[in-house]
C-alpha cells in the first residue's frame, strides 16, 4: 500500500499503530515519523483494534468450550503478542529503576538495563497476575468491555507527555516528542466515545480512573527521575489498564 497521498487522519493512524503494536501495517513513507507527536491522538485507535483483536480470540475460545480463566489467559497472549510485549517492559524497566535506585541518574541507568531484576519480576507477576483475574471475571460479558479498557489506558498516555519533561535525551518517548494539547484532548475525547458506546455512563467513571492513575504515576516519575520515559508511559498503560479493570469487575460482576 502507499501511504504518500494517504488523509493525515490515516496516516497518523497508521504511525500510532506501529509506535504501539506490532501489527503488520503497512510500511511508512520517509517522513511519515515526523508527525508522531500529533499522531498521540490515535492511540486509542491502536488500543480499538488491539482490544477487538484480543477480546475476540478470548470470546472464541470461551465458544470452544473453555473456563474463563483459560479465554482470559488465552486473551492476555495476544495482548502481549500483538503489542511486542512492550508496556509489560516498561512496568517491569520502571520498576526495578525507581526503587533499585537510590537517585536519578542511576534510576534511568537501571531502566535502560536488559537484565530483569526483583522489583521489576514481581511488578509483573502481581500486575499480569490481577489483569488475568479480572478479564476472566466479566470476559462473559462480551468484547466491547475489553475494547474499552484497551482504548482508555492508551489514551491518558500523551497526558504524561505534555505534563512532563522528558527524563532523558534518548529513547523512543523522545523521539516522538511532546504532543500538543490539542491532540492529546482530542485523544481522550475519542476515547470517552468509543468507551462510552461499550459502556454507557461508566466510561466516565473508567476514564477519571485512568486519568488519576496516570496523574499518581506522574507524580512518582517526577519524584524519582525528574521526568517521563517511554518505560514509564508503558506503567502509565499497564497500571491504568488494570485500575480500569477493577472498576469494572467492582460495577458489572
Amino acid at each position: 500500500m502507499k501511504t504518500d497521498r494517504l488523509p493525515f487522519w490515516v496516516l497518523d493512524m497508521l504511525v500510532a499503530g506501529s509506535l504501539l503494536s506490532r501489527l503488520p501495517l503497512p510500511h511508512l513513507r520517509e517522513g511519515a515519523y515526523e508527525r508522531a507527536a500529533r499522531a498521540v491522538w490515535a492511540y486509542s485507535v491502536t488500543g480499538a483494534v488491539l482490544g477487538l483483536i484480543a477480546g475476540g480470540v478470548g470470546f472464541a475460545l470461551m465458544g470452544l468450550g473453555l473456563p474463563a480463566g483459560l479465554a482470559a489467559g488465552g486473551l492476555l497472549a495476544v495482548l502481549m503478542l500483538s503489542t511486542g510485549g512492550m508496556h509489560e517492559d516498561g512496568l517491569a524497566d520502571t520498576a526495578d529503576g525507581f526503587w533499585g535506585g537510590f537517585d536519578p541518574t542511576r534510576r534511568l541507568v537501571i531502566m535502560k538495563d536488559s537484565h530483569l531484576g526483583t522489583y521489576g519480576l514481581l511488578a509483573l507477576i502481581v500486575v499480569t497476575g490481577l489483569r488475568w483475574i479480572a478479564y476472566a471475571s466479566f470476559l462473559p460479558l462480551g468484547v466491547l468491555p475489553i475494547v474499552a479498557v484497551a482504548v482508555l489506558s492508551r489514551s491518558v498516555m500523551p497526558c504524561l507527555m505534555v505534563a512532563l519533561p522528558h527524563a532523558r535525551d534518548t529513547g523512543l518517548s523522545h523521539s516522538v516528542g511532546r504532543p500538543s494539547e490539542v491532540s492529546t484532548i482530542i485523544g481522550l475525547g475519542l476515547a470517552l466515545a468509543l468507551a462510552g458506546a461499550s459502556l454507557g455512563g461508566i466510561a466516565i467513571l473508567c476514564l477519571l480512573v485512568a486519568l488519576l492513575t496516570a496523574a499518581a504515576m506522574g507524580l512518582l516519575a517526577r519524584a524519582k527521575i525528574g521526568g517521563q520515559t517511554g518505560d514509564v508511559l508503558g506503567a502509565v498503560q499497564q497500571l491504568s489498564e488494570l485500575a480500569v479493570l477493577m472498576v469494572l469487575v467492582a460495577v458489572l460482576t
